[in-house]
């Protein structure tokens, strides 16, 4: 996030600043576009100290491919209810997501992480500063169900922070785990993380502002998955390990 922003002026601005589409971004196997956005009303010729600009990654739900194993149209819903988990769990790895109508529709606009894109998990897998953020993506990946962590959806800012993006097959009702993140298997998990996803199992409750929430984005099977998964990591309290029966690393893995 700018340091100028707070985390609730940067989610505003996303939800209700003007977008201007600055082409595809490549690789994606959806319709992905960096754009800019920057509050309404501003003019490009005003006084560069209070010029205002995020760049964000606007994944339009139009854009999706078609998937067998998940329903058409949600993979910007999942990206944005993988946000939400995220916050709840107070672990900060998800850059500030919304969901918006943009030039091609409704979709998803998450902000756009400054790094070197030479840099991803393989490159600092093994650096002491990144363990931490490592430790939470790794168990947000099993709480999420993602199928698909590469290598190159973990991301280090310019402040060596580390970044996860990219969670439109995520919190599938059916085991889907594939991740490069196999490092801390069968580890204890950190005493602070197992008590922030018991702070998570709490608020997935159907009463609760986040359980409403997320059931507008998942349907009720996933989110009986989601409440399994999540009891099922405060019993064992071990990072996991690969599935000897199911495929257990997504291709390509960078």
């Amino acid at each position: 996030m700018p340091k100028s922003l707070s985390l609730q002026q940067t989610l505003d601005l996303l939800t209700n600043g003007e977008m201007d589409s600055m082409g595809l971004m490549p690789w994606g196997s959806n319709y992905t576009f960096l754009t800019k956005v920057t509050p309404k009303g501003q003019k490009a010729e005003e006084d560069s100290e209070q010029y205002l600009e995020l760049l964000g990654v606007y994944k339009p739900r139009r854009g999706e491919t078609p998937l067998w194993d998940f329903p058409d149209g949600t993979l910007c819903l999942r990206e944005f209810a993988a946000y939400l988990v995220s916050d709840v769990l107070g672990w900060d790895i998800i850059p500030p997501t919304v969901l918006r109508n943009g030039e091609h529709g409704f979709g998803s606009v998450q902000l756009f992480i400054e790094n070197d894109p030479n840099q991803h998990f393989f490159t600092f897998r093994e650096d002491e500063d990144t363990c931490n953020d490592l430790q939470k993506i790794c168990a947000f990946d099993l709480i999420s169900n993602n199928a698909d962590r590469k290598s190159g959806h973990c991301l280090r800012d310019v402040n060596s922070k580390v970044w996860a993006i990219d969670h439109g097959i995520t919190f599938n009702a059916d085991y889907k785990l594939r991740t490069v993140i196999w490092d801390f298997a069968g580890q204890p998990v950190p005493r602070e993380l197992t008590c922030d996803v018991e702070r998570l199992s709490a608020e997935i409750k159907p009463q609760t502002q986040f359980g409403k929430a997320m059931r507008q984005l998942l349907d009720e099977s996933e989110m009986r998955a989601l409440q399994k998964r999540v009891d099922g990591f405060l019993k064992i309290k071990n990072f996991p390990s690969p599935n000897r029966y199911e495929r257990s690393v997504p291709w390509p893995p960078v």
